[in-house]
């Protein structure tokens, strides 16, 4: 198990800050010009959902970095639940462990 933790822990997986969603009618999208804006159902000062590998792991707010964007955690969830993010999907059953062993692993520190 310990190539499988090594393994996870050189992954690089999707890192998606969610500024927010919602359903849109294709005959909406079809009308949709340059500089057409399109209303999100989220408040300004909510705090932004953040995921790794499409798995929401916490919350933060958005900032400003020079000239780029960041963000700032205010809220980040159980360390399994992130690790296990981070983790081969149900459908990799080539390596034998599952997501939760393998985060249950890590967390223990072995490595």
């Amino acid at each position: 198990m310990s190539n499988d933790i090594r393994s996870i822990k050189k992954l690089e997986v999707p890192l998606v800050v969610v500024l927010g969603e919602r359903a849109v009618m294709m005959s909406e999208i079809r009308n949709w010009i340059p500089g057409s804006i399109v209303e999100l159902g989220k408040e300004a000062e909510e705090d932004l959902e953040v995921r790794v590998n499409n798995t929401a792991v916490g919350q933060g707010s958005a900032v400003k970095l020079g000239e780029n964007f960041g963000i700032q955690l205010n809220y980040i969830g159980d360390p399994k639940d992130r690790i296990t993010a981070m983790g081969p999907s149900d459908s990799d059953s080539n390596s034998g462990s599952s997501a939760e062993d393998l985060a249950a692993a890590l967390l223990d520190g072995q490595i």
